[in-house]
């Protein structure tokens, strides 16, 4: 298996779980923090959807699909533009709210595609390329898809939980 298959593997897996974790999901659900600290099965979704098209985004030099394709004004949140979620306090989690599943699986989507088309652009040499220099040792672009993948399977695992214990309260 080459890097580009082995990578789009991953992000299709990551692509798959989070429609299986809204797949019938019931509205009360989507939304709610079972205690005040705590994430919400959207704010999750949204927030590992918002990292993967950041990041993905940077290291393509492309738009991040949040803006380029009007989901920021779709989805109307109070947050700043560029909002991932990292760092929210209880209140910002609770401002991510959404009425159906169906925005966050078309962000999603949108997301995935995205990936994928790029994903399509490297060589398993372009994987050394330094994205970010903030870091000691700087992370390549192979360390960051990683990363990505591991974080987003992470949050589509809470979120997956977090369903499981909210639909048998």
């Amino acid at each position: 298996m080459d890097t580009t298959a082995l990578l789009t593997d991953s992000f299709t897996r990551v692509n798959g779980e989070v429609h299986a974790a809204l797949r019938g999901i019931r509205k009360k659900h989507l939304n709610e923090q079972p205690e005040p600290r705590s994430n919400s099965v959207s704010w999750l979704i949204w927030h590992l959807t918002r990292v993967q098209d950041d990041h993905l985004a940077d290291a393509a030099g492309t738009e991040q699909v949040w803006r380029a394709q009007g989901f920021e004004k779709r989805f109307g949140l109070p947050l700043p533009s560029d909002d991932t979620g990292f760092g929210h306090a209880p209140e910002d989690v609770a401002a991510v709210r959404v009425d159906s599943p169906k925005p966050l699986l078309e962000y999603h989507d949108a997301v995935h595609e995205q990936t994928l088309n790029y994903l399509d652009t490297l060589s398993s040499r372009s994987l050394d390329r330094i994205v970010d220099n903030a870091w000691d040792p700087p992370v390549s672009l192979g360390v960051r898809l990683v990363s990505v993948i591991g974080d987003t399977m992470q949050h589509v695992g809470q979120a997956s939980f977090l369903r499981g214990v909210l639909e048998r309260r």
